[in-house]
């Protein structure tokens, strides 16, 4: 069952006189106790999809059309003051940059306690035996003199665990992992990853993973959904996505992995557009080495190709 659900999201941005638009027809659900994960190059349109649940996005940016469910509920739909009771508590966000994400004026368990009482409606000894435990669950050592302790105090991967913290405290439903592991090195990765896995198998929380990072998303999410250029591309189950990837795109991501057998890094010809660049048909045609004269005129449609296997390829007909 499906505890997420975006329909047909349009979304742009008005830049002077002119409206760009960089989310084209994006669909895809989130089932319940699952990990999601949406890759792409930078400036793919991931993190606007995910900041568009929570109704986050720039002043700038606008919605045109579209439906987001959660629970049955078309977010779009709430007003501001709704959408705060459900950030945080029901739909938490864990930020790209651990780094800047936790206020350097308070300790680390003043923010945490602050978000108790806001969500859970918990103070005094309730709230900090919930923020201890909160800690502890994140793997946090000395969990109780760490709540005392000011963000310049944690490690890059310190941060991160609070910050997952927070969201667990609130029990929250969804969490939106926003590239979790960026600036930690590879050991902390892992760690954060696990915390993520148990979380999700422990407490039936269901993730959506942001990320570039195909060796992240092969070890953890259940499905995969690929975007470029503003469009889901392809969707398949982990499973299928990396033993039979389809689109032109997925196929080049997966090949510019390095591997550990000496062969020579494989790269994707030319860069993704930008939103002020026009390109007819497939968005993929001027770095595709598949391209046909169908994909410069039309835009494929994203088609079942196996059960629970989608890509948007005019090569599938």
């Amino acid at each position: 069952m499906a505890i997420l659900d975006i329909k047909n999201l349009n979304l742009g941005f008005q830049c002077e006189d002119i409206f760009r638009q960089a989310l084209y027809d994006v669909s895809f659900s989130l089932e319940k106790g699952k990990m999601l994960s949406i890759v792409g190059e930078s400036g793919c349109g991931k993190t606007m999809s995910a900041m568009s649940i929570l109704k986050l996005i720039p002043k700038t940016a606008r919605i045109t059309s579209g439906e987001i469910f959660f629970n049955g509920e078309n977010l779009l739909e709430k007003s501001q003051k709704e959408m705060q009771h459900i950030r945080g508590s029901r739909i938490a966000l864990i930020p790209q940059d651990p780094m800047t994400s936790l206020n350097p004026l308070y300790t680390v368990g003043d923010q945490l306690l602050e978000i108790l009482k806001i969500h859970q409606n918990l103070q005094g000894a309730d709230a900090e035996r919930k923020a201890i435990e909160a800690f502890e669950a994140v793997q946090i050592p000395g969990a109780k003199s760490r709540l005392k302790n000011y963000p310049h105090e944690f490690s890059g991967g310190m941060k991160q665990r609070a910050i997952i913290a927070m969201a667990l405290a609130c029990k929250a439903e969804i969490l939106i992992a926003d590239e979790p592991t960026t600036a930690l090195d590879v050991t902390i990765q892992a760690q954060i990853m696990n915390i993520l896995n148990d979380i999700k198998i422990n407490n039936g929380t269901s993730i959506l993973l942001i990320t570039h990072d195909l060796a992240l998303v092969s070890e953890n999410a259940d499905e995969i959904a690929v975007m470029y250029a503003g469009r889901i591309v392809e969707k398949a189950s982990n499973k299928e996505f990396f033993a039979n990837p389809n689109h032109p795109y997925s196929k080049a991501l997966l090949n510019s992995l390095p591997s550990n057998r000496g062969e020579k890094l494989v790269t994707i010809k030319g860069q993704p557009p930008t939103l002020s660049q026009i390109i007819s048909g497939c968005k993929f045609n001027p770095r595709c080495e598949y391209c046909m004269e169908t994909c410069t005129q039309k835009v494929p449609p994203l088609d079942n190709i196996s059960e629970n296997h989608k890509s948007a390829c005019f090569l599938n007909n």
